[in-house]
């Protein structure tokens, strides 16, 4: 099989074409027919099958949930699907998900994903689906998947669950218009108003590859914190430009690296909002004496 490479902008038209509501209520219309009594085998995860390495096992059964047969003709080709939904990171346990359907793990007992699973990936997924028109659909109801967590695949331990629900995380939203002409106690209220500013460089990758298009060059440099982590904010914002294709089309410009301003919150449920963009040109005094007078600055 020819390995193909893709640029974010296939991704993202992929995404378009590959979450429809009907894809997804095939997926669980064959899940809920499959026959847990029925003969099965393990096979190894084809090396072909990247989307579900690194899941913590290595053999899964066939047919799958999904009542696949055919690794070659089946169960690679739509593993591939899913593959622009999970490239956004929307939930830690949405990979784990996913494989548990279409790659089940091969032990005595079938494991199935558990309701937990289903209603935590959902959560966080379905506002991605939202920003392409989509609906979690029905046919994807986690009241189908065993509330047991013994005999199912369980999420992540409750303590961890705890510290995800905080953990900060991009969203779908309106993109902000790009400021350019502005006083520097403008930038000022901004700054008051927001709980994050961050200076980041933004560019727009033409070459083929799977990394994405528009992505973070080099570091974020923070102006004010507030509740983002310093390890995961590069991240955070190349997953909210992905997410929010306009915004990544706003900030960039074919062949050109711009420097920008970005403002914005983290709400209580640990989603980010980001709520005004000011692009920073070379010789912006403004910008450059709002940041110099931050730093004494009382709102």
């Amino acid at each position: 099989m020819k390995k193909q490479h893709q640029t974010a902008g296939s991704l993202r038209r992929e995404a378009s074409m590959f979450f429809p509501v009907l894809m997804m209520c095939s997926l669980l219309n064959a899940a809920l027919s499959f026959d847990l009594g029925q003969s099965t085998r393990c096979v190894s995860i084809p090396p072909e099958m990247s989307v579900c390495h690194d899941v913590g096992y290595s053999e899964m059964r066939l047919p799958n949930f999904l009542g696949h047969t055919s690794l070659e003709n089946e169960v690679i080709p739509k593993s591939e699907d899913w593959r622009p939904l999970l490239q956004t990171g929307c939930h830690p346990q949405a990979r784990t998900f996913v494989c548990s359907l279409i790659a089940p793990v091969c032990l005595d007992t079938f494991i199935q994903p558990c309701r937990s699973m289903c209603v935590a990936v959902r959560d966080s997924c379905a506002p991605l689906l939202a920003c392409q028109g989509q609906a979690w659909p029905e046919a994807l109801d986690c009241e189908r998947f065993p509330a047991e967590e013994d005999t199912c695949l369980s999420p992540v331990s409750k303590e961890t669950t705890h510290f995800d629900k905080v953990m900060p995380k991009p969203t779908c939203q309106g993109c902000p218009a790009v400021e350019e002409a502005f006083a520097y106690k403008r930038v000022l209220d901004a700054f008051c108003q927001n709980d994050f500013a961050v200076k980041v460089k933004v560019t727009r990758r033409r070459f083929h590859s799977e990394e994405p298009e528009v992505e973070i060059e080099g570091r974020v440099e923070f102006i004010s914190q507030g509740q983002l982590l310093p390890y995961d904010t590069r991240s955070l914002l190349q997953q909210w430009m992905l997410i929010n294709e306009s915004c990544g089309q706003r900030l960039t410009r074919s062949g050109r690296s711009l420097l920008y301003v970005l403002t914005g919150d983290v709400q209580a449920d640990g989603t980010v909002s980001v709520k005004r963009i000011f692009q920073w040109h070379k010789r912006d005094t403004q910008l450059t004496l709002a940041v110099r007078k931050w730093r004494h600055h009382k709102c």
